[in-house]
């Protein structure tokens, strides 16, 4: 049988090394397969499928410096995760049995005890494995790393039912949402768990949940599975009817062939690659000095870094003998840069800032809501100006302009009041007050902060600056101490008014998707000190933070708080219409932006500079492929709406009034969505007219100096 494509040149930039314990773990492994009756009698597998799959080949690749004890038990392990994954196709996928894989998957977190005690009496070979394994392996781990992995495994279990419903409704899902899911669905996060058992050395529980260590996890996972679809599509889409694969996700998105798509699934591959190396470089050394890890601490991490790295390594050289894969043409030396690892790492250093690229030709966006305007608008705008003057956002910032950042026409033209009006059209007039607040607040921030830092690349200020924030965020009514900028006469002030209705979990929530929100620009920072375009995956998840999202969705609902138990907030379809909401906004803004960011604030944080740079392409075609990720997140929202949360509702038993609540906070995202579109739409924020007049100066005079036009124009130029 031909295959689908070349095989594209991977980058691989450590070697692959092999376990000496391999045949010893090939016997080990056959014999308990057999015992937990995964082979004959499974109608899964038989003994030519478990041969030539050659899992401990796997293990042997990826955990090369084990010993013999630890590399069975890992080995066992992947056995039993394949065989999850084929039975779970054989017996649900294939048959479309979506209430029998739902009572097959509830059961198995029963096998998995964080703390110990007895488990159920297994019914088949999966659950006999897991009870087998779980109790092989925790006697050696922490109740820390014991419920990671149980999380990650129930991840891996448990939303499976979503590439189920997938298939049911065949429905290719869109690029963000599968690498999202992919994580969960795919594995790789806990096989980064087991790298931890597997090399001896656990992370220490200060760092795990840390924005280092997640990406690291994150960036090890996209490659594994991004590695693992290019070379499993064609046996998924000829043989199994598969759609959740990430090559088939992009010829869908992009309009391309099979060639064209696994290309670019290997770009995006090498990007995450490297951003797990500039994770390394950057973020590590400060995370330990921040923490104060010992140097046992340390090790441990250095450690575990060095297994995700062997296991990358591993698991390229396995595809590439496994008989489970399409991998002709592909022997030969695996070790490589490459040009697609060439040409990314270099565009992403090299871009010059403040290129004229003149006004956007906007698309048309997709918007199926509409959006209302609060009858209170009014009232807010007035009240915003002199409101604004209080708090020193139309004062000059020493050291950056003697002008100010704002006066008062840009403040007017900017008209905050009407984003708030929109996204939040039922609310008081106190409540459109204080949205109107919050919106003048976090752009003027947005403003200030690059301004005094990004300028002169001030990291150590940044930091400070950032975490003396959390201070006029008490949430028990502390005393804030005296503010010292406009930032904090502004928090100081707004935050007290917006609290007073909230839940001590609602002020707490609130207060951490504004650290968030601030948290995040350091790495818009970094990012300029580095001189460096931001891996695409790793912006839109960040993107998230920088816009705000989480603090401006808020706004609508900062009366009536969580309506719903944390728990269905915390479920997989609500956080998924979040991220869905949150990246159609920041597209949007960022699609409106474009100008104003690369052209005059020399910007590298931008979604449709990072399309440009990833795919190699022109403006114009990176926003319209910006544009059609928004649409695609729309339609998942729709999707989600419409097929997801009724399921969810039964799953938890919600009753009217829940169900009500629910109803209501979909709309507000509703409003949320619509209402940020008509205020781009509306604002002068991002015209090239207010841009000269704000960023540049007031045109040069021509009269007297007899200069024309195209004169003017130089010295315009110059002036920037």
């Amino acid at each position: 049988m031909s295959q689908p494509f070349t095989l594209p040149t991977f980058y691989v930039p450590h070697p692959a090394r092999l376990n000496p314990h391999l045949e010893r773990a090939r016997t080990h492994s056959k014999a308990w397969a057999r015992d937990m009756t995964m082979i004959e009698g499974s109608q899964v597998w038989d003994e030519h499928d478990f041969d030539s799959h050659d899992y401990a080949l796997l293990c042997a690749y990826t955990h090369p410096d084990c010993g013999g004890d630890e590399l069975d038990l890992v080995t066992d392990w992947y056995v039993w995760v394949f065989f999850f994954d084929d039975h779970f196709l054989q017996f649900y996928k294939r048959t479309g049995d979506l209430a029998g894989a739902t009572a097959y998957l509830d059961r198995l977190p029963a096998f998995m005890p964080v703390a110990g005690g007895s488990t159920p009496e297994p019914t088949n070979s999966v659950e006999r494995g897991l009870a087998d394994l779980w109790a092989r392996t925790v006697p050696a781990m922490s109740t820390a790393w014991r419920q990671r992995f149980a999380t990650s495994t129930q991840h891996l279990l448990a939303e499976s039912l979503w590439e189920l419903h997938n298939i049911n409704d065949k429905r290719v899902p869109n690029p963000v949402e599968y690498v999202e899911m992919r994580r969960k669905v795919g594995g790789a996060p806990w096989s980064a768990d087991l790298v931890e058992y597997a090399v001896g050395a656990e992370v220490p529980a200060a760092v795990a949940a840390t924005r280092p260590m997640r990406v690291l996890k994150d960036t090890f996972s996209d490659g594994v599975h991004l590695r693992n679809d290019i070379f499993s599509y064609q046996r998924e889409t000829e043989s199994e009817g598969e759609i959740n694969n990430g090559v088939l996700v992009l010829e869908h998105f992009l309009g391309c062939g099979p060639q064209e798509a696994a290309n670019s699934v290997n770009d995006l591959l090498t990007s995450r690659l490297q951003q797990f190396e500039n994770t390394v470089v950057t973020e590590l050394p400060p995370l330990f000095v921040e923490h104060g890890l010992d140097p046992a601490q340390c090790a441990a991490v250095l450690a575990y870094v060095k297994g995700l790295q062997d296991w990358q390594s591993g698991g390229h050289e396995w595809h590439l003998r496994s008989s489970r894969y399409m991998n002709s043409g592909a022997h030969g030396p695996s070790l490589g840069i490459g040009m697609p690892a060439n040409r990314l790492r270099f565009a992403s250093f090299t871009h010059v800032p403040h290129q004229t690229v003149g006004p956007s030709r906007l698309p048309d966006m997709t918007m199926p809501y509409q959006y209302t305007i609060s009858p209170h608008l009014d009232a807010a705008r007035r009240a915003n100006v002199p409101w604004s003057r209080a708090m020193g956002f139309l004062d000059a910032v020493p050291g950056v302009t003697g002008a100010g950042l704002w006066n008062e026409e840009t403040l007017k033209g900017f008209d905050f009041a009407l984003c708030a009006a929109a996204i939040n059209p039922g609310g008081t007039p106190d409540d459109l007050d204080v949205s109107t607040g919050w919106l003048t607040w976090g752009t003027y921030a947005d403003d200030y902060f690059p301004a005094v830092f990004g300028r002169t690349r001030d990291m150590a200020g940044a930091k400070l600056f950032t975490e003396r924030l959390a201070a006029f965020l008490p949430v028990e009514g502390t005393a804030m101490p005296p503010p010292v900028n406009a930032v904090e006469v502004g928090l100081a002030d707004l935050w007290p008014r917006t609290i007073r209705a909230m839940s001590v979990a609602d002020r707490h929530q609130f207060r951490q998707s504004i650290m968030d929100m601030t948290r995040s620009w350091l790495w818009e920072l970094v990012n300029h000190i580095q001189h460096r375009i931001p891996d695409p995956v790793d912006y839109l998840e960040m993107r998230r933070l920088t816009f705000g999202s989480d603090l401006t969705m808020s706004l609508s609902r900062l009366t009536h708080g969580q309506a719903l138990p944390p728990e269905v907030y915390q479920a997989r379809p609500m956080r998924a219409l979040d991220n869905a909401a949150a990246d159609y906004c920041c597209l949007v803004n960022d699609i409106f932006s474009y100008q104003k960011e690369i052209e005059f604030e020399g910007e590298l944080n931008n979604g449709v500079l990072v399309i440009q740079n990833f795919l190699d392409c022109n403006a114009p075609r990176a926003i319209a492929i910006a544009n059609d990720l928004m649409t695609g997140r729309m339609r998942q929202f729709q999707y989600l709406v419409a097929t997801e949360l009724p399921l969810l509702c039964d799953s938890f038993a919600l009753d009217a009034p829940a169900r009500a609540a629910l109803d209501r906070y979909v709309q507000e995202l509703k409003d949320w969505m619509s209402g940020v579109l008509l205020w781009h739409q509306k604002t002068r924020r991002y015209t090239e007219s207010e841009l000269r007049w704000r960023l540049v100066g007031p045109p040069a005079p021509t009269g007297p100096t007899g200069l024309g036009t195209s004169a003017a124009r130089l010295l315009d130029l110059v002036r920037r």
